[in-house]
């Protein structure tokens, strides 16, 4: 059954879409089974990964309204194989049709039923914001990948994030966690991004990643040309730091496995 993560930060700009499209690749060249479902309607991991958030096989709004089935609107990758569910404009029309309906919290988690055990981890893109497409995200996860950057605001950003999170264990997720905080466009030369790397690490211990993300140019350009950056530029330190990434999440996968089986 696959492991769900909402990757998650209420301030945008934090790179939540870069991640899960490099996370994904990442998962995917170490043979794990990935579906990637972009729940933004600016549709900007659908891009990264080379497909037309215009013009999805079927809109990801029918599927959450219940008009459309879950497995008529995967796509894959045309550059790696990940599948997708694009997002796109049509999620401003479902995020304000689900206010009408009911238990419209649990739309996602409901759809991905019919689909957990076809992969291994399920990545969810979420928007910079808490609506209700978010909102989904959380209630169908087991866990919040928490990218950010190692400045003052990002970190007041970080404390609404976890308000949210306690919010939707309480009423509705109560398996809901923290699964883990990386520290993106992150320069170790720089005085601030340390300290705030330090206070993160005093707070929260473990849940810190030992993988950061530098700043690269190459994993920037990277979604211009609708590739992954593990594609594009393979040898970049933007990739090297998304497999570390990768291998870093499995690590401990398999050790909670070890420790749940003892």
């Amino acid at each position: 059954m696959a492991k769900v993560l909402a990757v998650a930060n209420q301030k945008g700009g934090v790179g939540k879409t870069t991640t899960s499209v490099n996370l994904a690749a990442s998962l995917v060249s170490v043979k794990r089974k990935i579906l990637v479902i972009d729940m933004d309607a600016q549709g900007n991991a659908t891009t990264g990964l080379g497909l037309d958030k215009h013009n999805p096989p079927e809109a990801l709004s029918n599927v959450l309204l219940g008009k459309a089935d879950i497995k008529n609107a995967i796509q894959t990758s045309p550059d790696i194989d990940i599948d997708v569910l694009a997002g796109g404009p049509d999620l401003t029309i479902a995020e304000i049709s689900l206010m009408d309906e009911e238990r419209r919290e649990f739309r996602l988690s409901s759809v991905l039923e019919a689909i957990h055990d076809n992969y291994d981890y399920i990545l969810i893109d979420c928007p910079p914001s808490l609506n209700i497409l978010t909102v989904n995200a959380l209630v169908a996860a087991d866990g919040v990948l928490i990218p950010m950057q190692c400045e003052y605001y990002a970190l007041e950003g970080l404390s609404a994030l976890i308000g949210s999170i306690n919010t939707i264990r309480d009423n509705a997720n109560s398996n809901l966690d923290i699964e883990g905080i990386l520290r993106t466009m992150y320069d170790p030369r720089n005085n601030l991004a340390r300290d705030v790397s330090l206070q993160l690490n005093q707070h929260f211990g473990d849940k810190v990643y030992d993988t950061a993300i530098p700043r690269n140019v190459r994993l920037a350009e990277a979604p211009s040309h609708g590739l992954p950056v593990l594609v594009y530029d393979k040898r970049s330190s933007g990739s090297l730091a998304y497999l570390a990434l990768a291998a870093e999440i499995i690590r401990k996968d398999s050790s909670r496995i070890d420790s749940a089986a003892a």
